[in-house]
């Protein structure tokens, strides 16, 4: 039996792993082509399914018009994801399913993979190639409506968040460059021009963001989910603290007492506190500035920083990563001192 904290993503990847069968038989029986409908018939190219927002933007500016590239999830990214009829046609016709790994997706992509009855979908895990002393321990929680109520939290191993980071995500861009080839092969040096396009344009946000905080000299803050430690590990930021251990679940009474005692230290007090657009209807954060302020806090402050899970698809276009990082850049550094 799984233990409890297996048991959410478990439910959801199942369930999906079942639509995927469904799907499967009525092909068969009725002759159609299970997806099709979901997929351009015309393109001869490889068709490529992106676990969330991240990767399928990764994905476009490699694939440019010889690949066609789908998001799986959009609006409802990893924490709070139900599986549609419509994601297993996506996978029934797919050639290949780019997943984060370093546990977030757990080992569930490789049964869906079996279970799509598609023999020729193969699964890329695009943090494969980043160093292992490259890494961050930390967990990523899950919550899912539907599965009991229960959390799914892969701990004691590697933080799975990497794409916050523009050095980080080079590497996975690179795996998915390959993987196009490895596919495409008739493409392959387009894959790579526009491949070594996108990790220039990489380098220079990560260049942008250093020039706009290297006169901080506050560089503490309080993230609102355990997400941005490869980002502060680029822009050399300090993350001090945590206001839902849990995305969506409000910290308990004692949880908030000790992030305010944390921050409200005399001698090296924190004044920012990060929230995520998708969690603005949070009063965790709110309470905490609040608080600080009363406490005599100098001017604390919230910042929003988007940690890129979720969008809608149409805002989803190539250059949208780009777009999103600088605007938490340019919060950021309106935020520090």
């Amino acid at each position: 039996m799984f233990p409890p904290a297996m048991r959410s993503w478990t439910w959801l990847w199942n369930r999906l792993a079942r639509l995927l069968g469904v799907v499967a038989m009525m092909a068969t029986a009725g002759g159609c082509s299970g997806g099709s409908e979901v997929w351009p018939a015309d393109h001869p190219g490889p068709k490529v399914v992106a676990s969330f927002a991240p990767l399928y933007c990764f994905a476009l500016n490699v694939a440019g018009e010889d690949a066609v590239v789908r998001p799986l999830m959009t609006t409802s990214g990893p924490h709070h994801f139900n599986p549609t009829d419509k994601d297993a046609r996506l996978l029934r016709q797919a050639d290949l399913f780019l997943i984060n790994g370093l546990g977030l997706e757990g080992d569930r992509p490789e049964k869906l993979r079996q279970a799509s009855n598609n023999s020729r979908l193969q699964v890329v895990d695009v943090s494969n190639r980043i160093p292992p002393a490259m890494l961050c321990e930390g967990s990523c929680c899950h919550h899912e409506e539907g599965a009991e109520e229960e959390e799914h939290s892969h701990e004691h191993g590697h933080d799975p968040h990497v794409w916050l980071s523009p050095e980080y995500a080079i590497w996975q861009v690179e795996v998915i460059r390959d993987a196009l080839i490895e596919r495409d092969p008739a493409h392959a040096e387009a894959y790579r021009r526009r491949a070594q396009e996108y990790i220039t344009r990489l380098r220079q946000l990560t260049d942008y963001g250093r020039t706009l905080l290297q006169d901080k000299k506050d560089r503490q803050l309080v993230t609102f989910h355990e997400s941005l430690a490869y980002f502060a590990k680029t822009f050399q930021l300090n993350v001090v603290g945590v206001v839902q251990k849990n995305p969506g679940v409000e910290p308990s009474d004692k949880q908030l007492k000790k992030l305010i005692a944390l921050c409200a230290d005399e001698k090296r007090p924190v004044r920012v506190i990060s929230v995520e657009p998708q969690y603005s209807n949070s009063h965790s954060g709110h309470e905490l500035v609040k608080e600080l302020q009363r406490r005599g806090v100098p001017e604390p402050v919230l910042v929003e920083i988007d940690t890129l899970e979720t969008a809608p698809l149409h805002d989803l276009t190539p250059d949208w990563y780009e777009r999103r990082m600088r605007a938490n850049l340019e919060a950021l550094a309106k935020a520090l001192r």
